[in-house]
């Protein structure tokens, strides 16, 4: 299959590539970018023109909670909710059914086998046997299954002890922990501690959840060397720390939400459940210093968290209420309005969901390392194409994730994803 996209301004953060020039495709990767030779005969033609050609989305946290398997030549809900915003490649934590554990052996080989076509699944295997408990999960099993890391999702380990022999035995083979710094007692509230949460009568995370779960982390650290990524950082302290840490040489990384970057404790105004979201929103200041950090490349990534939920599971108070939204379709947009506000170019902005995820994952991704999150020629044929003028309405029911909940119901957004290729082929056509 050859495709020659015409006409698009071509981006490409990790090189600072950045020219209106054709791109030729061929057999799933980048046949060239800018010198398409003239004998060059393409079985597609996409017009790209007023459009931006970047390397496909890289997004580090996305839940594909859905029940029963797609009908041959179709995608999965959740991943066509993903190809739909440019999506080409997606990390999936351990914490589906049944868990990425020993016993989600043969579910995640299914993954392999069968969600062929459309973006590519990457699982994240689970620290423990059932998450919660203190045996570890066979690592070099589920790592020859195709785990290019593990974690433990929202689910904090009780034991230090055996968080200290899980990272000695992933530093040992060289495999990356990913961990929400969250100490378990202190966050188990429903809302970030400040006047609001006091205001509302609800339970609170004191940011202290955060910050102790990061001292003890960056020690671990310290002793076994480990390769550690930070999913979800929420606030100004924890944004600090990580600074710190990597200032002083530690092999640590870390994202931010699209909801932190973009909301705080206040919008979840009167007990509105949609704002139902782990890590809680926190103050102002919190955001302030998020987004800071990720323009200073304290943050490495900006994920969407993409978790759909059920309408029942949203229909009850807000402290009784499943946290989560759906936002995998809407990190492309909310990245480009993120750089509209703190006014950072698009390239740098681009980066963020692209180049730098790709750079978390590393060697981890095997031989597509240098290839996903670039547009580079001999490069895999991961492509977003979409307009940058085009303004959309995020419509709660016109969305394709199964779960239709977002914090950002009725918000007008930049950009709009024309067209989203996986090896070459079109995952996606508007």
């Amino acid at each position: 299959m050859k495709v020659l996209i015409k006409g698009g301004r071509v981006i490409d953060p990790a090189s600072g590539f950045d020219e209106k020039v054709d791109v030729a495709l061929a057999n799933g990767s980048v046949a060239a970018i800018k010198n398409v030779a003239t004998d060059f005969e393409p079985d597609q033609t996409i017009d790209a023109s007023g459009c931006i050609v970047m390397p496909g989305l890289v997004d580090l946290c996305v839940r594909l909670r859905e029940s029963g398997h797609p009908r041959a030549g179709e995608l999965s809900s959740e991943r066509a909710a993903a190809a739909a915003g440019g999506v080409t490649t997606l990390v999936c934590p351990p914490d589906t059914t049944p868990v990425l554990d020993e016993a989600g052996l043969v579910e995640m080989l299914h993954y392999r086998t069968q969600l062929q076509g459309g973006p590519r699944v990457l699982p994240l295997g689970a620290l423990t046997r059932a998450l919660a408990g203190e045996v570890l999960a066979p690592m070099q099993q589920l790592a020859d299954a195709g785990c290019v890391g593990f974690g433990q999702a929202e689910v904090p380990l009780a034991n230090t002890q055996v968080m200290q022999r899980a990272l000695q035995y992933a530093s040992t083979f060289g495999y990356s922990v990913w961990l929400r710094p969250q100490e378990l007692h202190l966050g188990k509230g429903v809302a970030a501690s400040g006047p609001l949460a006091t205001r509302l009568g609800l339970s609170s995370v004191p940011v202290a959840a955060e910050t102790i779960a990061l001292h003890t982390i960056f020690e671990l650290v310290r002793s076994t060397r480990a390769r550690v990524h930070l999913c979800r950082i929420s606030s100004a302290a924890g944004v600090e720390l990580v600074r710190q840490a990597k200032a002083e040489g530690l092999p640590v990384s870390c994202d931010v939400s699209i909801n932190s970057l973009h909301l705080t404790d206040l919008d979840i105004g009167y007990f509105d459940s949609r704002m139902r979201l782990n890590p809680p929103l926190r103050q102002q200041r919190d955001r302030d210093a998020l987004r800071a950090g990720l323009f200073d490349g304290t943050i490495d990534a900006l994920v969407s968290d993409h978790t759909p939920v059920d309408e029942d599971a949203k229909a009850l108070p807000f402290a009784e209420a499943e946290p989560g939204a759906t936002g995998v379709e809407l990190l492309l947009s909310l990245t480009l309005k993120w750089a509209q506000e703190a006014d950072v170019s698009l390239p740098s902005a681009l980066a963020v969901v692209s180049s730098q995820p790709a750079g978390v994952l590393g060697s981890s991704m095997g031989p597509l390392v240098g290839s996903v999150g670039r547009l580079v020629a001999g490069g895999v044929a991961d492509l977003c194409i979409f307009d940058p003028q085009a303004a959309w309405v995020v419509e709660p029911g016109a969305l394709r994730s199964q779960g239709q909940h977002t914090p950002f119901g009725g918000y007008e957004l930049p950009g709009r994803v024309r067209t989203t290729l996986v090896g070459g082929k079109i995952a996606f056509a508007a």
